[in-house]
């Protein structure tokens, strides 16, 4: 009886083990992912940051991967582009307006911006939203208050484009919509709603096709000169 109670757990002790080592390896692999992720979206953000588009005011936009043109053959026609100026785009997919949007650290909206205005801006645009549809409203605040503190305080500069209404996550739009408006306003900067646009989006049902950047910088771009 003993020797059947020392087997039985034995194998129980095995069983745990096994359990214990897969889970090891699973997350081992979870981050390796992330990381392997992090250093793709690193390298494209610094490639979309070296494409400069268009002539006059130094037009400085803060974004996530709609910015950096994530799924386009050519990111460099992501919806910036359609924006007059000289434009720079300092975009990061899977950033948001939450420091934990990503799960790669340091790559908010308010971590960034420092270097992407570091050359000086005429206007910034600061462009996202859907990185942030499962993340708390404190957190989020917390981001755009950060995100103010480091723009400075010449707030006529700086415009809030929001999120559109992906289809993959457009059931939580309408919440970071709002709120994201009522701290634009809080904070004295002008707000851009794109919820009730309907666009172009590609396999992911959250990713825009090239028309869509087009009609979705197009539109931006409409509404800011829109604002005097």
């Amino acid at each position: 009886m003993r020797s059947v109670r020392r087997r039985a757990a034995a194998a129980s002790a095995l069983f745990v083990l096994v359990v214990v080592s897969l889970l090891v390896v699973h997350v081992a692999d979870d981050a390796r992912a992330d990381a392997d992720r992090c250093e793709r979206f690193a390298a494209d953000s610094a490639a979309r940051g070296e494409q400069v588009a268009g002539e006059g005011r130094r037009v400085v936009v803060i974004g996530d991967s709609w910015s950096a043109g994530l799924g386009l053959d050519r990111p460099a026609q992501s919806w910036p582009s359609r924006l007059p100026g000289s434009v720079h785009v300092a975009g990061f997919s899977g950033s948001g307006f939450g420091a934990h949007a990503s799960a790669c650290a340091g790559v908010s909206f308010a971590e960034r911006a420092p270097a992407a205005v570091r050359g000086g801006a005429d206007l910034v645009v600061v462009e996202g939203g859907l990185n942030d549809y499962d993340r708390p409203d404190a957190e989020i605040r917390t981001g755009f208050a950060r995100l103010m503190r480091a723009l400075g305080g010449d707030r006529d500069r700086v415009v809030v484009v929001g999120p559109a209404s992906a289809p993959s996550r457009a059931a939580a739009v309408p919440r970071v919509d709002a709120l994201l408006a009522s701290l634009a306003e809080q904070y004295g900067v002008a707000y851009v709603r794109t919820s009730d646009l309907r666009l172009d989006y590609l396999d992911d049902r959250l990713h825009l096709t090239p028309a869509g950047h087009q009609a979705f910088g197009d539109f931006v771009a409409e509404r800011i000169a829109g604002l005097g």
